[in-house]
């Protein structure tokens, strides 16, 4: 086997101990189709997403992601639609994936739906070997300029207009994105969701969300995301969550107008990390189109 130089195999090694596989969002429960393909159509209106994400502020080479979705019921009939686009900084990797999603719904009784999602996704990826600073010349080491992977998956989505329950893998193929034709060193694995979330009314204006998504892959640790939203009168909503071993966050959002909400949620680690940042931002935006100025029927918490 050929030698590598130390430096890239030791940033691409921690790139995929950080476990982050697929982006990380704090706040998936407004953006659930990343996810999840079953989800596309699911609030009943063409749905509009952008977010920003930078996470570990002030540590060199920290992931930063930008996303934007779209999706929407078709017309009158059981299908949902859904495009997206995901771009993904880390140290020296630049990654964008493009993603269609078609989801398939049927009513199990009458107030639950079952949706079955299928994900088409293509990844252009790319690597800058100067970022890394080599200590010695290697003739193997070169540039990846979107190096193209394509994927595919799947998930299933039972909702009602108070609870959700998901299970999803939005990539079922393992992929490369950049290896020495002998190993891969920074391999793209399956990621497992398992997602669940429960509406009470506590009273007129006041609504509580507990929910909880699950992330399983192959050689990290199990990662488990708990969070606990308030929402006051349709228009406030506060939350906290907590990342196992790893983060605590706050949330908030503000419902500008009948169409339009905004988010913004901040994670403080709680591992060895946080000596070397100053936490993650994430802020995101979401309009709706409503026909006949009709309001969405489900609550806006998922």
């Amino acid at each position: 086997m050929r030698t590598k130089i130390l430096s890239l195999l030791m940033m691409l090694t921690s790139i995929a101990g950080f476990a982050q596989q697929d982006a990380q969002y704090t706040q998936y429960m407004y953006n659930t189709v990343n996810i999840n393909p079953a989800y596309a159509g699911s609030r009943g209106v063409l749905s509009i997403f952008a977010l920003h994400r930078t996470q570990w502020v002030g540590l060199d080479g920290a992931p930063t992601t930008n996303a934007v979705s779209l999706n929407t019921p078709l017309n009158s009939s059981r299908l949902g639609l859904g495009v997206s686009i995901v771009n993904d900084k880390i140290g020296p990797t630049h990654e964008n994936t493009i993603s269609a999603d078609l989801a398939y719904t049927i009513p199990t009784s009458e107030t639950w739906k079952l949706s079955f999602g299928l994900k088409a996704t293509g990844n252009l990826f790319d690597l800058d070997v100067s970022r890394l600073n080599p200590v010695d010349s290697d003739p193997n080491l070169q540039n990846y300029n979107n190096k193209f992977t394509p994927n595919i998956g799947a998930g299933l989505y039972w909702h009602s207009s108070k609870a959700y329950l998901g299970l999803s893998v939005p990539n079922f193929i393992e992929t490369n994105r950049y290896d020495d034709n002998e190993i891969a060193i920074y391999k793209e694995k399956i990621n497992y969701y398992l997602i669940a979330g429960y509406v009470f009314d506590l009273n007129y204006n006041l609504k509580f969300k507990p929910a909880i998504l699950t992330k399983v892959v192959e050689g990290a640790p199990l990662q488990i995301d708990l969070s606990t939203n308030f929402m006051y009168n349709d228009k406030f909503t506060l939350g906290l969550a907590y990342r196992w071993s790893a983060s605590v966050s706050a949330m908030a959002g503000f419902q500008v107008s009948n169409g339009l909400y905004i988010g913004y949620g901040y994670d403080l680690e709680t591992t060895k990390l946080e000596n070397y940042n100053s936490g993650s931002h994430e802020i995101f935006l979401r309009f709706e189109l409503f026909k006949n100025n009709k309001r969405i029927i489900t609550p806006r918490f998922f």
